[in-house]
């Protein structure tokens, strides 16, 4: 199966980052698409890929990113939409333009990257989608409205597209970890501290980590081995599905 080109989304860090790793060491064409900055660009040379910067909070943005993947690789096989952030806020308090940013970032670039790329998958009768998610997806926590209303969403999409690619060889799965080792989530233990009025040694113990049976962070590498998996061939009869990595909090 090697060969095959993948977006990835997010790429230059975190678990975009080791997706992107883990999928050239598979053989395929990666691109690695994230807001300009040397990171990107540096992760694209590291693993033989293709950098291409790429505001996904705006719909031509989105368009840009497949155009450029389609003209300098010839189509797209794999989709994993991993980029977003974080944004922790009461309701009453939470900014607008905020909410929209996420919503845009996190839900609707995800639907239009999946619409670009949907041709070249449905002409080739073969293609994977992968939605990184999150255990908010499935849960819901105080402070976070933006993100989670975009990981809910995410899933809606998911089994969505699951249902319309099943005919043509197209899958799409979302993966729901709960918290995982990356800067993203090191700047959202400062921000729940704050928000909160206790120390960031109490988010991760009594926060993150109070629901979770396995008291530990998740490595980005445990995820993108999962979205290695989902695409390839073996993983064809998978589709519309969540796969946790909960960390057992979703057992009780």
């Amino acid at each position: 199966m090697g060969g095959r080109v993948a977006i990835v989304t997010g790429g230059a860090s975190g678990i975009g980052r080791a997706v992107a790793e883990s999928l050239a060491g598979a053989g395929h064409r990666v691109v690695v698409a994230d807001l300009p900055g040397e990171a990107g660009p540096a992760v694209a040379e590291a693993i033989g890929g293709l950098f291409v910067a790429a505001d996904l909070s705006q719909r031509e943005g989105c368009r840009a990113l497949v155009d450029t993947a389609r003209a300098q690789l010839g189509g797209v096989d794999i989709l994993v939409n991993n980029a977003g952030f974080q944004h922790i806020n009461p309701i009453a308090d939470f900014p607008e333009d905020v909410w929209e940013k996420m919503i845009a970032v996190m839900l609707t670039a995800p639907f239009l990257l999946t619409k670009y790329v949907w041709p070249d998958m449905q002409g080739r009768g073969w293609g994977r989608i992968v939605n990184i998610g999150s255990i908010h997806s499935l849960r819901a926590s105080p402070f976070k409205a933006g993100y989670i209303a975009a990981k809910h969403g995410l899933l809606g999409l998911t089994r969505t597209a699951a249902l319309e690619g099943g005919s043509c060889g197209i899958t799409v799965n979302l993966i729901a970890p709960a918290y995982v080792r990356t800067p993203l989530v090191e700047k959202q233990i400062a921000d729940q501290a704050r928000t909160r009025g206790i120390s960031p040694e109490d988010v991760v113990e009594k926060v993150m980590l109070e629901p979770a049976a396995i008291k530990r962070l998740i490595e980005p590498e445990e995820v993108a081995d999962m979205v290695r998996f989902l695409c390839a061939d073996e993983a064809g009869s998978m589709s519309g599905s969540v796969f946790e990595m909960a960390l057992g909090w979703t057992a009780r």
